[in-house]
């Protein structure tokens, strides 16, 4: 449980950094911005439409007795907005990091630069290191649109459905949150998609304790665009840790080497 509370204590950390450098922090805003304004717009029309497909895709309730069909489509039509929800917590990250992938990059090759050693640099072009960052994050994006069809599913169980469902959605949202965050300081250490994986398992409770509370708080609208640069800082703090032995105790296991055809070697990994 102390991996929950130092996760939770790598996002102040990061939210504290920005404050301390209200440059940055300006600066981190833009990407964000930008992309709310799209998510709000397809969110509202969710909001409008979820009632008319859940309508479209239950006709066989068409003739059931009151209130039996009400509270059918009425369950249905929450679950859709929360899948819309669930889908667009995950997405909102990858591509508010993809739009801001230059911005980000400097403000976590700055945070490496304020706790002093090595700033790893990819040493790649930038259309090479947006195309390597889009090529993983569908990849990510592809595994919890896996996760999110299955779960759907699982809400039609009666109690779980409405209990447990909910709670291990926001549990896969925010491990994924937490990869895609901490993947802009992770490749530039080149780190391939796998290896980070493997490394983020090692430390589950550590990246839930992370990822959990700023996906809760992605649900808030706004709230999301404001947070990115610091939880961006935090990610890179985290990362550090991570791949450092002596930065933080019991890193978990450490990452294989990078393919030579995506990045260069890590630079900045302690045997």
């Amino acid at each position: 449980m102390s991996d929950l509370g130092a996760g939770f204590g790598y996002l102040m950390k990061g939210q504290r950094w920005v404050a301390q450098h209200g440059r940055w922090f300006g600066f981190g805003l833009l990407p964000g911005l930008v992309t709310l304004v799209v998510y709000a717009g397809a969110l509202i029309g969710l909001g409008y439409g979820a009632d008319d497909f859940v309508g479209w895709a239950t006709p066989f309730a068409d003739d059931w007795s009151s209130p039996w069909q009400g509270i059918l489509r009425t369950g249905l039509t929450a679950l859709v907005f929360v899948f819309g929800l669930f889908l667009a917590v995950i997405t909102f990250t990858a591509v508010t990091l993809l739009v801001g992938q230059p911005f980000y990059e400097s403000l976590s090759e700055e945070v490496d630069r304020s706790e002093g050693g090595d700033v790893p640099e990819s040493g790649l072009p930038l259309w090479r290191e947006l195309w390597i960052s889009a090529r993983d994050s569908l990849r990510i994006l592809l595994r919890v649109a896996l996760y999110g069809i299955i779960l759907f599913a699982c809400g039609f169980i009666p109690v779980i459905g409405q209990t447990a469902v909910p709670a291990i959605g926001f549990c896969v949202s925010g491990y994924f949150l937490a990869e895609e965050l901490t993947a802009v300081a992770l490749q530039r250490r080149g780190m391939i998609l796998k290896d980070r994986l493997v490394l983020l398992r090692g430390r589950r409770m550590l990246v839930l304790g992370f990822g959990v509370p700023l996906t809760l708080a992605f649900l808030v609208p706004f709230v999301a665009v404001f947070l990115m640069p610091g939880a961006v800082a935090g990610a890179t703090l985290l990362a550090r840790d991570l791949v450092d032995p002596d930065a933080a105790p019991d890193p978990g296991p450490g990452p294989g080497t990078a393919d030579s055809g995506d990045a260069p070697a890590p630079r900045a990994w302690s045997a």
